[in-house]
């Protein structure tokens, strides 16, 4: 069996440490992004929503008052 040079060992295994000591750094990451994505997500949602009670109440209102003024014309 041959033998490896000991420089692409080295090189192996100096990655592989780089790799797996940058592992959880990564997956931090990845979680705080999507977490923040979620966030925003969730207030793109409320905003969303108030925005349609707020026509829905415009409407409402508009049809009480149309209401209130035909009360006295019958």
């Amino acid at each position: 069996m041959s033998e490896v040079n000991a420089q692409i060992t080295d090189a192996v295994t100096q990655t592989n440490v780089k790799v797996v000591a940058e592992a959880p750094a990564q997956a931090i990451a990845a979680l705080y992004q999507v977490a923040s994505h979620s966030a925003g997500m969730a207030l793109q949602n409320a905003v969303h929503a108030q925005h349609a009670l707020n026509q829905i109440s415009t409407a409402v209102v508009s049809r009480a008052v149309t209401m209130i003024m035909d009360v006295g014309t019958k």
